[in-house]
């Protein structure tokens, strides 16, 4: 079976939380590939579902045709910086550009939220990451020659124009 991928207007934004029962497949994808790439998942419950809800946090997802293809949330990371987390693609759905549309919108609501830095980590087995990130104009707080596996977690940071006075 071929994919084709729909047109742009048949994607919506959901904002939700991150218990949505919509939300679980991608979630579940994320914990899969976790466990693969580092041999554990704890990581995506460091973080009581709270801090990805308003005033300080948001969890959204990319819908197509009602079915969630990309996900994403911040949450407060210090009054002026709002950390990105849970930035996933569904594996069926990926190299569309989806990941690049949830950071826009999640990067418009920080800074509509006034946020006027975004901080996030990635791990250091996923290049990917690292490239949508460099891509997205976020600058690296590592040395970028480096073996990725020395480094660990991979920092980053992006400022914003805040839309709030």
């Amino acid at each position: 079976m071929t994919f084709t991928p729909s047109p742009a207007s048949a994607l919506s934004v959901r904002r939700t939380t991150v218990d949505d029962p919509l939300a679980r497949p991608l979630l579940d994808e994320l914990a899969y590939e976790y466990n693969l790439r580092y041999g554990s998942a704890d990581d995506l419950d460091r973080y009581p579902p709270e801090e990805f809800a308003a005033p300080g946090g948001a969890f959204l997802l990319l819908l197509e045709q009602g079915r969630p293809v990309a996900g994403g949330a911040y949450r407060r990371y210090d009054d002026g910086t709002a950390e990105l987390k849970r930035i996933w693609t569904h594996s069926a759905h990926r190299r569309r550009g989806l990941a690049r549309r949830v950071l826009t919108v999640l990067e418009r609501e920080a800074a509509d939220a006034g946020y006027t830095r975004i901080f996030l980590t990635t791990g250091p087995r996923q290049p990917e990451a690292k490239g949508l990130y460099l891509a997205a104009g976020y600058r690296p707080l590592f040395d970028v020659s480096a073996d990725p596996e020395s480094i660990g977690p991979l920092p980053f940071e992006k400022h914003l124009e805040t839309t709030k006075p």
